[in-house]
């Protein structure tokens, strides 16, 4: 179970990286609060993981998640760049992560 609380904390971890964007194009309350939402939701997911799992372990992984799910998001919905050499980095730090998972 603890690493299901992981993929969701970095899940709503891409998702208040995701609100940072949007808080920065549209100040209102509503942009506030789901940035608070999203971030808050996250690190209570990250606190549950780590119950059970290596803080090490976690922190890389929700870090993995939130960093690359964050780098993916901005070329599929924001436009950026997509040059192969930012996917192979991509594809790395999630090849990174799915090793910790299996000697973890």
């Amino acid at each position: 179970m603890a690493w299901v609380f992981l993929v969701v904390a970095g899940l709503f971890e891409m998702f208040g990286v995701a609100m940072i964007n949007r808080l920065n194009k549209y100040r209102n309350f509503l942009s506030f609060a789901l940035l608070f939402l999203g971030f808050g939701a996250s690190f209570l997911f990250l606190s549950l993981a780590m119950k059970s799992l290596p803080m090490g372990t976690a922190y890389a992984v929700w870090t993995g998640i939130g960093a690359s799910g964050g780098a993916i998001l901005g070329m599929l919905l924001y436009g950026e760049a997509k040059d192969w050499r930012r996917i192979v980095c991509i594809i790395m730090i999630l090849g990174a992560a799915v090793g910790l998972k299996l000697i973890a």
